[in-house]
């Protein structure tokens, strides 16, 4: 059942066989698992496995093809340029990947960029037998934090543009070991508990891999739907589309994220990189630059917690889940339409007054408790401008005009309902 379509899994355009046995300690259903040593070249074939008449505009053309050393966990997938920098700093010079040209055969225009340490790219002829011979020159457990001593390395891959050759587990020269302790354990498994688990294959079928999250070191085109391109050089070239390399361009649905707190589902790639700016989380701005709101919302804390580290990781989920915080007091305010409305022709019981007009209230939420909030507050909700506001009285049982201080404030009672009127003051000067 996780096989691809038969058409699919007979007649893919392009098959690329790495020559290193699978492991027979893997459950049927699940990935495969190849071990390889440290150092040491692994044949990889390329092989032109079309049908007559598919992809017609690849004919007398070269392929250029990269590959390169990823991680299988998709959390260390989204962090993998910080990963590949701190493997840098702790092996100056060295690089994660090379091909080794002297064993290669038809491969041409070989390039290796030295801010690209995990990947090699280059051209073939699809007519012509052709072998990549490739070097990982890491280790699976240099992934790995060190706690205790022991921790089990990571699992990683081989990404060949459209290509995912199932878990790779390298070691320093212990490959071999490692097959002949996996088959040694299968053999003393009984014959119902072996039909679990998948033979092992004298090489590693590469198949097409989900997709995978972009960084700033991939050498392809990031855009959803690339299309394929020729040049006019001396050797015409096709380089295959890798659809799956980013995540989707998501353009949201026409919905605006605007200038909330709240990150939106609806977010667009702009808006969501606008909010990481906004919530202080620039850092990681390149490591999310193709992801919409959707995108991010997704992640879970221990997702984030993996890539962001504890503190900013926490910190970010907080952002992404949080909620507004509940006002500590609010007070619906209705301005006056005219000032010989008083306060009898209220009906208290509806809002409405004796002669059917309606009053509009705003909600004033109040955080601090303070009377300067309210002036604040009142200025913006009714667009007065703030420094034209002198006092603001509280008019008492007998008409008296009280001034509102903090401690008023403080023993409003929560969704009181006041109506309010504007008095032009009058400016005095003192030459005195």
């Amino acid at each position: 059942s996780s096989l691809p379509p038969e058409n699919e899994a007979q007649h893919p355009p392009f098959q690329y066989v790495m020559c290193a046995a699978t492991s027979p300690a893997v459950k049927l259903y699940d990935e495969t698992l190849t071990y390889l040593n440290q150092g040491q070249s692994y044949e990889i074939r390329m092989l032109d496995n079309r049908k007559a008449g598919d992809i017609p505009e690849i004919n007398g053309k070269l392929v250029k093809s990269i590959i390169r050393v990823v991680f299988h966990d998709r959390r260390l997938q989204y962090t993998e340029h910080q990963q590949l920098e701190g493997w840098k700093w702790n092996r100056p010079g060295d690089r994660l990947l090379d091909l080794d040209i002297p064993m290669s055969v038809g491969v041409i225009d070989i390039k290796t960029n030295p801010s690209q340490l995990n990947a090699v790219e280059f051209l073939w002829d699809p007519t012509k037998c052709t072998s990549a011979f490739i070097q990982v020159h890491c280790i699976s457990t240099e992934f790995t934090p060190r706690k205790h001593g022991g921790e089990k390395g990571v699992l990683l891959g081989f990404r060949l543009t459209l290509s995912n050759g199932g878990h790779l587990y390298i070691t320093p020269k212990g490959a071999d070991r490692k097959q002949k302790t996996d088959r040694e354990k299968m053999e003393k498994r009984t014959a119902h508990e072996k039909e679990k688990y998948q033979p092992s294959y004298d090489t590693t079928i590469l198949t097409e891999c989900s997709p995978w999250p972009d960084t700033p070191t991939t050498f392809v085109n990031n855009s959803p739907t690339p299309a394929p391109t020729f040049t006019s050089a001396q050797h015409n070239t096709y380089s295959v589309p890798d659809s799956n390399s980013s995540s989707p361009n998501h353009q949201g649905d026409g919905t605006s994220q605007g200038s909330g707190d709240q990150l939106h589902p609806s977010a667009t790639i702009q808006e969501t990189q606008q909010w990481l700016l906004k919530h202080r989380f620039s850092t990681y701005t390149r490591l999310f630059s193709n992801f919409s709101g959707a995108d991010l919302l997704k992640l879970t804390r221990e997702d984030l917690v993996q890539i962001c580290g504890p503190a900013d990781g926490i910190r970010l989920y907080n952002a992404l889940k949080s909620r507004s915080v509940r006002p500590r007091l609010t007070i619906y305010v209705c301005q006056e339409p005219v000032r010989s409305i008083q306060l009898e022709r209220q009906d208290a019981g509806n809002g409405d007054s004796s002669n059917g007009a309606i009053y509009v209230y705003h909600a004033i939420y109040l955080e601090e408790m303070a009377a300067s909030e309210v002036t604040r507050k009142l200025a913006l909700a009714f667009n007065i401008p703030l420094h034209q506001i002198n006092q603001v009285y509280r008019q008492g049982p007998t008409g008296i005009h009280i001034l509102v201080s903090d401690q008023m404030v403080q023993n409003f009672q929560d969704e009181s309902c006041f109506l309010f009127t504007t008095i032009k003051g009058t400016v005095s000067c003192n030459n005195s």
